[in-house]
């Protein structure tokens, strides 16, 4: 039995191919953003800290979070931003759900997988750094493969390992790893900074690797004189990027800290984001109009290095807009004292709304536009409620629309940086905001202890469940975010989730397009279509495409038939292939996310991976998805310390898996 018990608190996590005419132009407006300076901040290396072994549950387990799918005060006991607005937790109107055919899935599909392994999982997070660590949910998945060897980063971990899986080095917490305190200094603190959203790239002709999160600081202990309380957000946010001094991840590296709070403190302009409502939050930031870089994803081209936010305000309830950074790639490989980096703000660039989720995109072996003096590509979905005014009322929620994005000019990032963003608009099938995806019946301890008056008072909470009975939940199937986005034999491929109607029944799929940008006349639709299983989910696609046009779609399988189980399906410019599964899952996910009583007041919001990850290395692809790779019994649950046999900790059981596929 444990002699630390969780505290209840509020807490929020962290957390028919068918060609399709192009839209008459749909042109935005163009920019070429704003540059400033930034300094190297240092020199880390991949050097992990022993990892912790044994049992241990210790409050807080659950770290300061940003309030997702709420407005109600997360952790850090302010309103927390709504990053997950459009999420809608009710069934999605079935007149507008796009209907296509279910699918089997094929025990033995035409792509052959040639590795397959687990990486990382919550239990490697959790006891990462000696244990200084949050539990969190849910990992995302970033991965980058090069020279022989695969680096995984997720929520909050990362680790290098051989093709047959092999790891190179132990696994490393990204705050050491970026250079921070760590996560919290158990059993007393301080908090560190909250790391989140993670990243990374290979780039084959520099021989470098790249990585990059988004850090928000916090206080690290209480100050009450100044009304600032341990843990909770200071303001202040930034992103940082790392970049290799050599072609082996596992040696040193380079940091760059960019402030991306855009209240025009530390160089950044002033974005105006609303500050503190009136919600009796007991402390005060120092600077309580700031924004939020949130959801950054790494791209590139041949000149530079791109990351791309969703800025929202933190303190208030208001999205402000996509932004794009442009670093100089050669700069960065140079580790130079001083980097320029261009910063450029879509508000209001698509007739007056904005961006949402500018998906930058990579190239595989590094073939990339020379068009218009060097031309890196996005593309962007627009159903988001943050796709319409400020995103504060209900958006649609439902689209027919893919904007393609272009930054041209970026050999300008290696003098004086002269950028131009820009995009068209085409039409598409119709897509819309998934339902959650459940899961196949099975073992939850979690839950099951929970509902044990016993069970709950003396192993979990010092208390009964006051919200007895928990269920085993269905999983957060995203919105309609744009995910991954590859160009590869001059077209762009990208993905999205949305709600299918398949076998009369309505479940989460996904939506794949495949986009000429360079068509004499504006971008042109090559071929679109939707990606569904019979009587189950797919969700959280990632797609790359080698240069010969051959190429894989990644995503989570789950549903009736299965546990949530790492999958894929072939993809070219005729469409999709069979789905076939790279590691079945073993048992549904049993994690505190789902739960009332760890999420309280807010309504349960089932955290799965906000996205997953594919990347082309030679002739093949290697894929990641989140899955579930263990199941136990609640009698076994408590005989083993809430570990089952070390698969798993008390509070949740993701896994990861790594697959190489012959495309």
């Amino acid at each position: 039995m444990f002699k630390n018990r969780l505290v209840i608190s509020s807490a929020a996590f962290a957390v028919l191919a068918s060609g399709i005419a192009v839209a008459p132009a749909g042109v935005s407006a163009s920019t070429g953003g704003t540059t400033r300076q930034i300094s190297a901040a240092g020199v880390t290396s991949f050097s992990p800290t022993a990892s912790a072994t044994g049992e241990l549950i210790q409050q807080p387990e659950l770290g300061p979070g940003l309030a997702d799918g709420t407005s109600t005060p997360a952790f850090s006991r302010r309103n927390g931003v709504n990053r997950a607005r459009s999420i809608d937790l009710s069934a999605p109107d079935v007149s507008t759900v796009p209907v296509t055919a279910g699918q089997g899935v094929s025990s033995s599909g035409p792509l052959s997988v040639l590795s397959t392994f687990d990486g990382l999982n919550h239990r490697q997070q959790r006891l990462a750094n000696n244990r200084n660590q949050f539990s969190l949910e849910p990992p995302d998945q970033g991965l980058c493969v090069g020279n022989g060897v695969e680096m995984e980063i997720i929520n909050d971990v990362m680790r290098v390992y051989a093709p047959n899986g092999a790891p190179l080095k132990g696994v490393e917490d990204l705050n050491t790893f970026f250079g921070f305190p760590a996560a919290f200094v158990r059993p007393n603190g301080p908090f560190g900074p909250f790391v989140t959203d993670p990243s990374c790239y290979y780039d084959k002709d520099l021989n470098r690797w790249f990585a990059d999160v988004l850090t928000l600081d916090t206080y690290p202990t209480d100050d009450p004189a100044n009304n600032h309380f341990a843990g909770d957000f200071t303001g202040t946010n930034h992103l940082d990027v790392a970049v290799s001094q050599t072609g082996d991840p596992t040696g040193a590296w380079t940091i760059y800290h960019l402030p991306v709070q855009d209240d025009g403190t530390q160089g950044t302009p002033n974005h105006h984001c609303t500050g503190i409502p009136p919600y009796g939050e007991r402390s005060t930031p120092t600077n309580p109009n700031a924004c939020l870089g949130d959801y950054p994803h790494l791209g590139a081209d041949a000149n530079g290095i791109f990351v791309t936010t969703n800025e929202y305000s933190l303190f208030g309830n208001d999205f402000h807009g996509a932004q794009v950074y442009a670093f100089s790639k050669a700069a960065l490989a140079a580790w130079a004292a001083v980097v320029n980096v261009t910063q450029i703000d879509t508000n209001g660039l698509d007739n007056g709304n904005s961006g949402f989720t500018l998906w930058p995109s990579v190239a595989p072996s590094d073939l990339n536009s020379s068009a218009s003096g060097g031309t890196e590509f996005f593309m962007s979905s627009n159903a988001a409620d943050e796709a319409h005014g400020n995103g504060v009322a209900v958006g649609p929620r439902t689209s027919n629309q893919l904007l393609v994005w272009f930054l041209t000019n970026t050999s300008s990032l290696n003098g004086t940086a002269s950028l131009n963003l820009s995009h068209n608009t085409l039409t598409v099938g119709r897509y819309v905001v998934p339902p959650r995806s459940e899961q196949k019946v099975g073992n939850t301890p979690l839950s099951d202890c929970l509902n044990q008056k016993s069970c709950a008072t003396n192993f979990l909470l010092g208390a009964p469940d006051p919200f007895a009975p928990e269920h085993e939940y269905a999983v957060d199937s995203n919105d309609t975010r744009m995910q991954q986005v590859v160009y590869a034999d001059g077209k762009l491929w990208g993905a999205l989730d949305t709600a299918v109607n398949a076998s009369a029944n309505t479940r989460a799929g996904v939506e794949w397009f495949v986009v000429n940008p360079s068509a004499r006349r504006g971008p042109a639709l090559v071929n679109q279509g939707y990606l569904a299983v019979s009587q189950n989910n797919v969700d959280y696609p990632a797609i790359a495409v080698t240069p010969q046009g051959k190429g894989v779609m990644a995503f989570t399988l789950v549903g009736r038939d299965f546990y949530p189980s790492a999958a894929f399906a072939s993809i070219d410019a005729g469409g999709v292939g069979a789905v076939q599964v790279a590691a079945q899952g073993l048992g549904p996910a049993d994690g505190f996310s789902g739960t009332a009583i760890f999420n309280a007041p807010n309504p349960a919001r089932p955290r799965w991976g906000d996205y997953g990850a594919a990347v082309v290395d030679g002739s093949n692809v290697w894929i990641a998805s989140e899955y579930i790779g263990q199941t136990c019994t609640l009698s076994q649950y408590l005989a083993t310390g809430a570990s089952c046999g070390g698969t798993r900790t008390t509070l949740a059981n993701w896994d990861t898996r790594l697959s190489e596929v012959q495309p």
